[in-house]
């Protein structure tokens, strides 16, 4: 592993000028310098600012057979960055042997354990800890945010709040902020958002930064761009959270333009701005600009291209039909295609009706032994798709022998006063009459409008009818009918979905938010919204 910082701190033999290399150090070859407590506490700084574990362990073991192994504040800085490289239980080893523990040593353990998601290790170790101030809450809130635990961190928040703890520092409200972001919890959102101003941190430029992004991943673009226009002093972050907004919003002219007002704002993009720009070019078919923005990453920023960015350009071109310049691109890039990667060329191999590649890529893909199941899913209905039965069998005897679940689908609407989920097929709930009235009345209306049913998605052996009726009972169809009826007439409908809407179900969102004069946005795992 390389981070910038290449050396071995066990080697104690001398070596001449001419032999030094950038794993010996000079202070230790050449002027035969000995490290204190305040050097390994640097280098350990270091390593945790790189994430650079291995290098880190050699500091420690310097560490221990040093005159300072006794050190206290060195290994507070172990133990944070043991946390921060992703290995908790070393972090606790060093942690046991701190003889006076301070507030930092308990805050990065508290850390520690909550961003790897061993929540019972996180609460035990902060009902031990031996004074609980907002930096200690805030460790363990940001920690469970960062792991995906946003019930938990609200919970935490809000009994932190009924303790009285003084927020004289705003960094846990950007952490609840982001909660709300990843929940798409709106009305949360705007809760937070009312506290954030009343302790008047609404200036703080990481603040507004939060609020920008939670609003866009809300599907409340208006109210994100209006924070992101009232910021008086903006960086690259602010800039790209709105372009990302923006583009997964399906506004790629105006996320394009965001990019050419920053730019005349002599603010340089990072390599997020660039995943966003080509996701908004992806979206919309604008296959030039995003091959244009793409060579400008290296040519005009010197930034080098992740796989995520290849990833990018992959789904740009495939959507777009380039399937043969797509696959170039996988062959070419300089990392070894992925799951993900080959998963993207295969939908639009199937999207596109080009089996023969498709094939190609599908027996390439199983040849990884994905360990997605969504992947499994897309195999198996590639190959029915294509008519290729034996392989379908193959594939669910796959996800039959490793245990793969297909995750079901489902839909949350959250109606301001109650949240409700609905699973796909027939949705047992009280009011599952007059859900079937009213969707029976849109799928009539929309009929007049000339919808007709996309049932290449439902990869079954059925006939017509049976194929509409899936489609028919899909958990968004049903989250927006139950939202009709119970929502005050003109409220945006706001629902949550755990998998990505299908392309006939994207189609009669719109029919229904046309009919009933609505607007209704959906918020998938893949944000995929209109």
């Amino acid at each position: 592993m390389s981070h910038g910082l290449q050396f071995s701190l066990l080697t104690t033999k001398p070596m001449s000028p001419t032999k030094l290399s950038p794993s010996s150090p000079a202070m230790f070859t050449l002027d035969k310098l000995q490290p204190d407590h305040f050097v390994f506490a640097t280098l350990v700084k270091a390593c945790a600012s790189l994430g650079a574990p291995r290098q880190g362990k050699q500091v420690h073991a310097r560490f221990v057979i040093s005159p300072f192994c006794d050190d206290d504040v060195v290994k507070s800085s172990l133990v944070d960055m043991y946390v921060k490289c992703g290995l908790p239980d070393d972090a606790h080893a060093v942690f046991n042997s701190i003889k006076f523990k301070n507030s930092v040593s308990w805050t990065a353990m508290l850390s520690g354990y909550a961003r790897s998601g061993r929540k019972n290790e996180a609460f035990e170790m902060f009902e031990r800890v031996p004074v609980r101030n907002l930096f200690s809450w805030t460790a363990l809130i940001s920690g469970f945010v960062q792991s995906g635990n946003g019930t938990d961190a609200f919970y935490l928040f809000i009994k932190m709040r009924r303790e009285g703890v003084d927020i004289g520092e705003p960094l846990v409200l950007s952490s609840i902020v982001g909660s709300c972001a990843n929940l798409a919890s709106l009305e949360l959102g705007k809760q937070i958002h009312g506290l954030v101003i009343a302790l008047g941190y609404e200036s703080s430029l990481f603040i507004s930064n939060a609020l920008v992004d939670m609003y866009a991943k809300c599907s409340d673009i208006v109210a994100a761009k209006n924070i992101f226009g009232r910021m008086r002093r903006k960086d690259v972050v602010s800039w790209t959270s709105i372009i990302v907004g923006a583009a997964q919003h399906g506004r790629a002219e105006e996320a394009l333009a965001i990019y050419d007002a920053m730019v005349s704002a002599g603010v340089k993009p990072n390599e997020v701005t660039f995943v966003g720009l080509i996701y908004a070019c992806s979206h919309v078919g604008l296959v030039s600009r995003g091959r244009k923005l793409f060579k400008s990453m290296t040519d005009d920023y010197g930034i080098s291209p992740s796989l995520q960015h290849y990833t990018c350009l992959l789904d740009l071109l495939s959507r777009s039909g380039h399937l043969a310049e797509a696959e170039n691109v996988i062959q070419a890039m300089p990392f070894k295609p992925d799951e993900p990667t080959w998963a993207a060329l295969l939908s639009a191999c199937k999207q596109h009706g080009n089996m023969q590649m498709g094939t190609r890529v599908a027996n390439q893909l199983l040849s990884l032994k994905p360990e997605e199941p969504s992947t499994y899913i897309l195999l198996s209905n590639f190959y029915a798709s294509a008519a290729m039965w034996e392989h379908v069998s193959k594939v669910r005897k796959l996800m039959a022998h490793m245990e793969v679940k297909k995750e079901p689908g489902y839909s949350c609407i959250d109606t301001g006063k109650e949240s409700q989920v609905f699973h796909a097929g027939e949705p047992y709930h009280p009011l599952k009459d007059k859900i079937f009235g009213l969707l029976r009345e849109l799928d009539g209306e929309m009929r007049r409008r000339g919808y007709v049913p996309d049932i290449s998605s439902v990869l079954h052996d059925m006939d017509q009818q049976e194929k509409e009726k899936q489609l028919f009972w899909h958990s968004e169809r049903v989250a927006v009918a139950y939202g009709l009826l119970k929502c005050v007439p003109g409220t945006v409908l706001r629902i949550v979905k755990n998998l990505r809407v299908c392309g006939d179900c994207h189609t009669v969102l719109k029919h229904i938010s046309d009919c009933k004069q609505r607007n209704c946005c959906t918020r998938c795992q893949q944000i995929s919204s209109f």
